[in-house]
């Protein structure tokens, strides 16, 4: 039996359910189209919006609830609109808030995995989940 992490009440998150810690690398150049042309460098996405927004820290991994509305109200979009969603998740309990706060499809939510499938590289996750999301687009 593992023991509960946060909460030794409610016994809700253990390590069996969070993501571990792993070596990770990835690259993202963020450029204008114009210098990736001259550098003969595909375009792989088209960076529009982000969101920042504030949560309690008393809550640790909600953001994506709370940003993801406000990034949609932004662009004027709704969540039918997106075709996937990348959500990064340390502990399932997080990730299973997010995507039913926001009535998410989960089957259209971290469709190769994230942290706890594939690992938590430090320093290296926001990269690693971009690149990854930008060829599952492509497919």
């Amino acid at each position: 039996k593992l023991k509960p992490v946060f909460d030794p009440q409610n016994r809700s998150t253990t390590a069996g359910k969070s993501s571990q810690m792993t070596d990770g690398a990835a690259a993202i150049l963020l450029t204008t189209r114009a210098h990736a042309q001259h550098l003969r460098l595909p375009v792989l996405g088209v960076y529009r919006r982000f969101s920042v927004v504030d949560v309690s820290t008393s809550i640790m991994g909600i953001g994506p609830a709370v940003a993801i509305p406000k990034l949609l109200n932004d662009a004027g979009v709704s969540t039918e609109d997106s075709e996937l969603y990348q959500i990064n998740e340390a502990f399932v309990s997080q990730a299973k808030y997010c995507i039913e706060v926001l009535g998410l499809d989960g089957s259209k939510v971290n469709v190769n995995g994230v942290a706890i499938a594939l690992g938590h590289p430090l320093g290296c996750t926001g990269a690693r989940l971009t690149v990854s999301f930008l060829h599952e687009m492509k497919r």
